[in-house]
């Protein structure tokens, strides 16, 4: 026996997909408003003066402890390493300082006053176009931030000792109860230095980062995840192992930092050429290192110059540019950004 489709249940499907479509559709826009809202009301509550007043506390005179511990096993058979403690005699002095751009470099000084250590640098940009980022291995490759992103935001990026690129992240400062915090979006970062010597079963860590400015100094909190990345793509494999990590910075009149202050008025000319080249090889869209992951092909003979400079010698451009030829090359097919044209 055949049966027949009463003549209105056509039109009451096509009334019914019509109103699906009408639902759907009012529902994406209201959340196209609220997300529109959302940064809207961050971009009204952002307040680049105290930002920048949070971000120049960091400069100064500290003992720093560093603390990484691993929390979650996430790889079937992971065992958890012991945590790794450090610490230093470290002072951040303020290299540039404009309403929308602010450099801070770190300085190690040993216990007995003998040696100083150029440590690494953080530079700030308000509402930055673009920013660097680890893509694959040695790799670093300069991608536009998102509008919505970036607004009423500053970028933090970190650089090596030899001022090569590290990671950036984006996000914005919170003054709520009177404590300024900066909280970063997840980024990628290359394996750290602290474990270059001692682990080989993870080339990248996923990362979120927490600044907090606190009485008597400011911390430095990091959400990690250990990953393994594809050499060539930077696909992620797998996952090994969360890890917290918090750097304190307290600080301190107990301690002579002359031997600093002393090596930067010397050599802070030099590492300004360094930061240019850097600046122009980014500049281009990316750039790869042909360093092992230590970096420490480029970081002797950069070193080793700047420790030319200290000793009152001349070193000629062409020595500074002999490195970066041998060492540094563009990003294939990388397109040169709004931001560095």
């Amino acid at each position: 026996m055949s049966t027949r489709t009463p003549p209105h249940a056509g039109a009451a499907r096509s009334a019914l997909a019509a109103a699906a479509l009408i639902v759907c559709h009012a529902q994406a826009q209201a959340s196209e408003y609220a997300s529109t809202a959302a940064t809207a009301a961050a971009t009204a509550a952002a307040d680049p003066a105290r930002d920048r007043a949070a971000i120049l506390a960091m400069q100064g005179e500290y003992i720093v402890e560093f603390d990484f511990r691993e929390t979650v096993e996430l790889a079937p058979g992971y065992a958890r390493t012991p945590p790794k403690r450090s610490g230093g005699n470290e002072v951040v002095i303020v290299v540039e300082d404009t309403p929308t751009k602010i450099v801070l470099q770190h300085l190690l000084v040993s216990d007995d006053g003998s040696h100083v250590t150029k440590h690494w640098r953080q530079d700030w940009t308000y509402e930055a176009s673009s920013r660097f980022e680890f893509s694959a291995d040695q790799t670093w490759a300069v991608r536009p931030i998102d509008a919505a992103k970036t607004r009423g935001a500053w970028t933090q990026c970190v650089y090596e000792v030899s001022d090569a690129p590290r990671y950036c992240g984006t996000g914005r400062w919170n003054h709520r109860y009177g404590v300024a915090t900066w909280t970063s979006d997840r980024s990628w970062r290359p394996l750290p230095r602290r474990e270059y010597t001692t682990r080989s079963d993870y080339n990248a860590i996923n990362a979120e980062n927490r600044h907090t400015i606190v009485p008597g100094g400011w911390t430095h909190e990091q959400d990690n995840t250990k990953t393994v990345r594809g050499a060539a793509d930077g696909a992620t494999v797998r996952t090994l192992a969360r890890e917290s990590g918090f750097n304190d910075y307290r600080k301190t009149t107990d301690f002579d930092f002359g031997p600093a202050y002393r090596y930067w008025e010397k050599t802070q000319g030099y590492w300004a050429g360094v930061r240019a080249r850097w600046d122009a090889a980014l500049a281009g869209g990316g750039v790869r290192l042909d360093t092992k992951v230590d970096g420490m092909a480029m970081i002797i003979p950069l070193f080793t110059q700047a420790g030319r400079i200290e000793a009152g010698e001349t070193v000629p451009d062409a020595d500074i540019d002999a490195v970066f030829a041998r060492w540094v090359q563009p990003v294939a097919g990388a397109r040169k950004t709004a931001a560095a044209e």
